[in-house]
């Protein structure tokens, strides 16, 4: 068993397990489960934080871009990094150079916004495909509606996106409430949908786990890659899509050998008819918090 796979996968299912609950389902001591744990987050490999749910930020047009430059990567991936409509900024190897993960509140903002990356200095052109249905991720959480946030909601969720760990009796100090109560909050927001607290674990060259993007041309035969690509262990993410491609997913596995292998089980499913791929060389920007807007009730 990988160990820190297999407590970052626990993780990405569930960001505020109990060391104990770790343990038991990794079979291993709580010592070593939380000694690991803080080595983990105190070196970067792995982020736990809070994502507020995009339909619930008003955020309903979610779609990947990717980019050729003129040049090197870093001036346009500054660029993107700066814009607060990005959550994913990444220098690939590819057809492209540059792809990114946009959320905007409608299809004409998604316009104003590519029109804003074509004008990068060095952008040659850029290639952009919409997210029509979110198959799996582990920050798209599924907003329910009818829920009211105060401003001490609003002050938890802030602090759950910088540390999605900080335990109940933390959280209550700053907002001056007791654990428990903190602990019902918390939960209530998990069980409407506004926010999912989850793992990001580093990616790239640089770092143990390798990331590739896949796009897919699908045939009539399609729910048999719908259905691998939900249950694929190593698919970190994927979504139907409107452009270039029918479906789009995200591998991550430890090493090329397990890349090219989770590529190959795609490419044998019946209903592929073509795939393209491009091997993520520098995660450069992965943030999905975001500044609340007024509060709202849907």
């Amino acid at each position: 068993m990988d160990f820190d796979a297999e407590l970052i996968r626990a993780l990405q299912e569930d960001g505020r397990a109990s060391i104990l609950s770790l343990a038991e389902r990794l079979g291993q001591s709580r010592a070593a489960v939380a000694a690991r744990l803080r080595t983990m987050l105190a070196d970067r490999t792995v982020r736990v934080v809070a994502a507020v749910d995009p339909v619930f930020l008003g955020q309903l047009v979610l779609a990947h871009v990717s980019i050729r430059t003129d040049g090197t990567v870093e001036h346009v991936a500054e660029h993107l990094r700066d814009m607060s409509e990005t959550v994913l900024v990444s220098a690939v190897g590819g057809a492209h150079d540059v792809v990114t993960e946009v959320r905007v509140g409608s299809m004409s903002e998604l316009h104003d916004l590519l029109a804003l990356i074509r004008a990068i200095d060095g952008v040659l052109d850029i290639s952009t495909i919409i997210y029509s249905t979110v198959i799996k991720g582990f920050f798209v959480s599924e907003y329910h509606g009818g829920i009211t946030l105060d401003t001490i909601d609003e002050a938890l969720i802030e602090r759950l996106q910088a540390d999605g760990r900080e335990s109940f009796r933390a959280l209550g100090d700053a907002v001056r409430l007791s654990p428990s109560a903190v602990a019902t909050r918390v939960q209530r927001l998990i069980d409407a949908g506004v926010i999912k607290i989850s793992a990001v674990e580093a990616r790239g060259l640089a770092h143990r786990q390798l990331s590739m993007g896949v796009g897919m041309t699908l045939g009539d035969d399609d729910e048999a890659v719908i259905d691998e690509l939900r249950r694929g262990r190593g698919v970190d993410f994927a979504a139907r899509t409107l452009g270039r491609f029918d479906a789009v997913a995200t591998l991550v596995e430890p090493s090329a050998g397990a890349l090219y292998a989770s590529l190959e089980r795609l490419r044998a499913l019946p209903g592929v008819t073509r795939i393209e791929a491009w091997l993520h060389l520098a995660v450069l920007k992965e943030d999905y918090a975001r500044t609340l807007r007024p509060l709202r009730t849907d």
